[in-house]
């Protein structure tokens, strides 16, 4: 028995999904900290007991035990202290995947400040954006010389902000001279800070964590969450990701995206697995392999571009014995993507769905079977509903809003939720009763919040419809959906199509103008190697997609190019490619 799991599921194991979806329970005490009553808690019971593998580009491997992260964190948390942040103080970590990401998320969350984690490639103006709005008052960024470039560029223009620290060099806990000056040395002030730590009182209705929504459309939102979200994510790691105590978890993402908290942090250490950590400073196929055969993972996630690439390569001298579960997130799965992989290795994906805003809210989880393309049946913890545009709920077959309801059976409450827990915090506008894993709202911003959360649901923008057997199936975000001559076509589908050809190694399919028929079917194409753009490879395209699906869907239009737009959390910019078309028209 996990002895930490037990305290807060009063049950572990399940029969079937619908004995999960109808039993699972989370208890959420009104004063849980992850780090005290997770990270130190283990460190207590089990001090050697493996947290992180890490490993980067050149084959370095370092692993640090749970001890190693509680002393860690202690230390940084004196270190920060002493650097003026306090309860309540924002402070951006910018680090890639280096080990002080883990010991400054948990230093951060012992003194009850606000975590924004920050992905290395934003710019000079997303850095001066969100420094701003969040009033960040440490940034702590990584060696990287471009985005040191780009932070020497802005700090003087963000009034909030009183100190950057750098942690410098790459994987270690080692000071180096060469920090730009007016910059800290995080790893020297970790060094030398003490490492007695009493804990400080929190409570689960402080704001932990902010994370920035992708920004496919208008300017990023602060996504708030609170000390709650770790437990959310139990559902997320132990039955979804399927991981094992004592096991190897491989979830590939940078630190700044939301990925990294479903996949690298909360729920696998409540579940007592060790977190693999590739750092890798360029994403390649063969450097991916290479760091799965080092890392050993038994469970593994990635986004679908990572599969899309690694299905490309000859996977022939890889051994994946080791991998017992994968799954995947962060956008759909086509299912010529899930067949070859499992052709050519054996390994059956399972696919989850969530937002920034969420922890998982429906995945294939480990009792249902794989139907190729969808993304499984909801999660026991939000009440999970398809509504239509008068907030019913709808039919299968029918294309609706997914959405949050009130409808869930693990809503909690704690005194005082509702009211501002921290000097310079908005109001949460959601109310004392919600659940764990699910945002607060969009920070400082409540009409945005209030609007999500019409006729009393959240609704996620992403548009879904449900088979007979339950199963979702996505067809994309409510503004992707393509009118053409009547008919509403999803976009996912004809990517799924499109993916099944050889020449496919990425696409996105959107809304083209067309003076007869309103909007047309686009596809903008990646071409994989030995293939190269021609007018015949455009019309055998266009004819298989009529083949594979209805003849309607075909994209008249169809483009090549040498990339995708894509946000800094590597999701595909569909929006940028409709603007372009659409402001180009006549």
């Amino acid at each position: 028995m996990n002895e930490i799991l037990s305290r807060y599921c009063p049950r572990i194991e399940f029969d079937s999904y619908e004995d999960f979806y109808d039993n699972y329970r989370c208890n959420v005490p009104d004063n849980f900290n992850f780090a005290y009553d997770v990270v130190d808690e283990w460190a207590r019971l089990q001090p050697e007991k493996l947290a992180l593998r890490w490993t980067n580009d050149s084959g370095d491997m370092k692993s640090f035990t749970f001890a190693d992260i509680k002393r860690l964190s202690d230390k940084a948390a004196n270190a920060l202290l002493a650097l003026g942040v306090k309860e309540g103080d924002v402070v951006m970590l910018i680090l890639k995947q280096r080990p002080e990401v883990w010991i400054l998320m948990c230093a951060l969350m012992k003194i009850g400040a606000i975590c924004i984690p920050g992905t290395y490639q934003l710019t000079a103006k997303d850095l001066e954006y969100r420094c701003n709005i969040a009033e960040v008052k440490l940034l702590v960024a990584v060696d990287d010389p471009d985005l040191l470039k780009n932070i020497a560029n802005v700090g003087q223009n963000c009034g909030k902000l009183e100190k950057i620290a750098i942690v410098a060099p790459s994987g270690s806990m080692a000071s180096n001279s060469a920090i730009p000056a007016g910059c800290l040395d995080m790893c020297a002030e970790i060094e030398k800070a003490a490492e007695s730590f009493q804990r400080i009182p929190t409570e689960t209705r402080d704001p932990m964590l902010i994370y920035f929504s992708s920004g496919t459309t208008g300017m990023p939102k602060m996504v708030l969450h609170n000390h709650s979200l770790p437990l959310g994510h139990i559902v997320t790691a132990k039955y979804w990701h399927c991981v094992e105590d004592n096991a190897v978890h491989l979830t590939q993402t940078d630190s700044g995206w939301a990925k990294f908290a479903w996949g690298k942090i909360y729920g696998q250490w409540i579940c007592g697995a060790a977190i693999g950590v590739y750092d890798t400073e360029k994403f390649t196929p063969q450097g991916m392999l290479e760091a799965v055969q080092r890392l050993r993972p038994v469970t593994f996630c990635a986004p679908a571009t990572i599969f899309r690439y690694l299905i490309k390569e000859d996977l022939s001298g890889y051994d994946f014995s080791f991998i017992r579960h994968t799954s995947v997130a962060g956008e759909p799965l086509s299912p010529e993507v899930y067949h070859k992989l499992k052709e050519l290795t054996g390994l059956e994906i399972r696919e989850g769905f969530g937002q920034s805003e969420t922890s998982v809210m429906a995945a294939v989880f480990k009792w249902l079977p794989v139907k190729p393309g969808s993304m499984g049946k909801p999660a026991p913890l939000f009440g999970l509903k398809l509504l239509d545009e008068n907030g019913d709920v709808c039919d299968d077959g029918i294309v609706g809003n997914m959405s949050i309801t009130c409808a869930g059976k693990n809503m909690y409450e704690i005194e005082g939720a509702g009211k501002p827990s921290s000097p310079g915090a908005a109001a949460p506008v959601i109310g004392p009763s919600y659940f764990p894993g699910l945002f607060r709202g969009y920070w400082k911003d409540e009409e945005i919040t209030g609007n999500c959360w019409a006729q009393g649901a959240y609704r996620t923008g992403d548009m879904a419809w449900r088979d007979d057997e339950g199963y979702l199936w996505f067809v994309g975000r409510n503004d992707d959906v393509i009118k053409c001559s009547g008919y509403r076509i999803g976009p996912f589908e004809v990517e799924s199509a499109l993916m099944e050809h050889p020449s496919v190694l990425e696409c996105a399919v959107t809304a083209a103008p067309d003076s007869m028929r309103g909007q047309v079917v686009k596809a903008t194409i990646v071409l994989a190697r030995g293939f190269s753009p021609s007018d015949e490879l455009k019309r055998d395209l266009q004819n298989h997609v009529k083949r594979v699906t209805a003849p309607y869907k075909y994209p008249r239009i169809v483009e090549f190019v040498p990339e995708l737009p894509k946000t800094i959390s590597g999701k595909i910019q569909r929006n940028m490619i409709r603007k372009k078309d659409f402001n180009q028209q006549p």
